[in-house]
């Protein structure tokens, strides 16, 4: 994935929408919902766990992107077979999370594919107290630069960070990786469980290639206005 390609990119082809539902039918329903004015869309392990699998690589199939969010870290070999596999399932993006042996060996398994790897920096959910908490000696600024010049140097096609760090990063991954950003919630919406958070706009401002949204879509009353609405603020970045 080229910074020129990303450029290019229409902002809803740069909007994935996250499937964070329970069962593949809710799924179908919101996919039917948006189309038209969603291609992209994450699905992480609630879905992926209720035949959620299935319905990527069926989506997949009809041309859709999908953005599997497995977060891998296995031995090396454990790894690159599960890459393999999903590399034959169509996918767009798969994520792996940010250690460097687990990386290089995802990279060797999806060479000369389409597969875009993307490693997970600092979970958008945790704040200093909760990367103190888990071992770590850096705070998550820190921690979400040094794994991405981790990934940068291992191969890997792209970054998941909070926005508030996209610039940061960009700076030190240059255009051509993609910096793919969660915890998007548009302006005067609710939190969550999120923490690091940042608007549509600003997240595009900070350097962001791709907007992984969920919940501020999916449990919309009008999951199209939603969608609509954050391309909006998207767009007057």
């Amino acid at each position: 994935m080229t910074g020129g390609t990303m450029q290019a990119q229409s902002m809803q082809e740069r909007l994935i929408v996250g499937l964070d539902v329970p069962t593949v039918r809710e799924a179908e329903q919101a996919v039917r919902e948006l189309d038209g004015v969603v291609s992209f869309y994450k699905i992480g392990y609630q879905l992926a766990f209720a035949g959620g699998l299935d319905f990527a690589s069926e989506l997949a199939s009809g041309g859709t992107k999908i953005f599997l969010d497995m977060k891998l870290l296995d031995i090396d070999h454990t790894v690159a077979k599960g890459v393999e596999n999903i590399v034959k399932m169509g996918m767009t993006m798969l994520t792996i999370h940010a250690y460097p042996k687990a990386m290089l060996a995802a990279v060797e398994a999806a060479r000369g594919s389409d597969l875009c790897l993307l490693a997970v920096s600092v979970l958008t959910s945790m704040d200093e107290q909760d990367v103190i908490d888990a071992g770590y000696e850096y705070d998550p600024h820190t921690l979400v630069l040094r794994r991405s010049e981790q990934a940068l140097h291992a191969g890997m096609g792209g970054i998941v960070c909070s926005a508030a760090e996209a610039e940061a990063v960009r700076r030190i991954v240059g255009p051509d990786l993609a910096v793919v950003t969660p915890g998007i919630r548009p302006t005067g919406s609710d939190h969550g469980d999120q923490k690091r958070v940042v608007t549509p706009g600003q997240a595009i401002r900070n350097g962001s290639s791709h907007l992984v949204v969920g919940r501020p879509i999916v449990a919309a009353a009008n999951k199209r206005e939603a969608a609509e609405a954050i391309l909006d603020e998207m767009r007057s970045a």
